[in-house]
């Protein structure tokens, strides 16, 4: 398959890589796994996958050099979609492990859910569809998707907050600003609705949804 307009996965080592590319995979996209800048630079879309600690994560991405890209073609206006830990990384701060300064492109805080809590929060939840978005095309509000994670993301904007979901306290699980696009969830775990989300960030990166969709209330499927 040719990687001329394959949308480019972001290798820094995050464990969840190898679900991450079998789901794109088989939800119908086109796609390269990378750490190389100009690869992601040239690709028409972005995934940044993620799983374990911010400071991990963090170090990875800084001694691969990819702080800089990452900011750069989000900047750009490149479709990019970030998933878990590529989602908090993508903030200003987060508190797991004490202070660990993030990515900074969108304003917040990662913090630790509340004792007394079953941590990590892990299993299905719903998603409530905070505000319409194309990444949501044909995907019922509230819908299940499949979570593992012990902190959350407290976003300055609430703007930014499209999907929400609630674990005792409500956390946005979906987030968008631009063509930047992130959730909080697995899509890779999360069955039906999860390949339709990839597919959805497929036809938004080949430009078949550059409208604001309107809540979706049929069956979820891959188109």
């Amino acid at each position: 398959m040719s990687t001329a307009d394959a949308i480019a996965i972001i290798d820094y080592g995050a464990g969840n890589l190898r679900s991450v590319v079998h789901a794109v995979a088989h939800a119908g996209l086109n796609a390269v796994v990378t750490d190389d800048e100009a690869v992601i630079r040239r690709a028409p879309g972005v995934i940044l996958p993620g799983v374990g600690a911010a400071a991990d994560t963090m170090e990875n991405l800084v001694s691969r050099n990819l702080t800089g890209v990452i900011a750069e073609v989000i900047s750009l206006g490149k479709p990019f979609l970030g998933v878990c830990m590529g989602m908090q990384a993508l903030f200003t701060v987060s508190e797991e492990g004490g202070s660990h300064a993030c990515l900074d492109i969108l304003g917040g805080t990662v913090r630790r859910f509340a004792p007394g809590l079953s941590i990590p929060h892990m299993g299905w939840n719903q998603v409530r569809q905070a505000r319409p978005h194309p990444i949501f095309d044909g995907i019922p509000d509230g819908t299940h998707f499949y979570f593992v994670h012990s902190f959350y993301v407290d976003a300055t904007d609430a703007q930014f907050v499209i999907g929400d979901t609630t674990y005792s306290t409500t956390f946005p699980s979906v987030i968008a600003s631009g063509s930047l696009v992130a959730t909080q969830f697995h899509p890779e775990k999360s069955a039906a609705g999860g390949l339709r989300l990839y597919a959805n960030f497929g036809r938004i990166v080949r430009g078949e949804l550059g409208h604001v969709a309107t809540r979706q209330t049929d069956t979820v499927g891959v188109a």
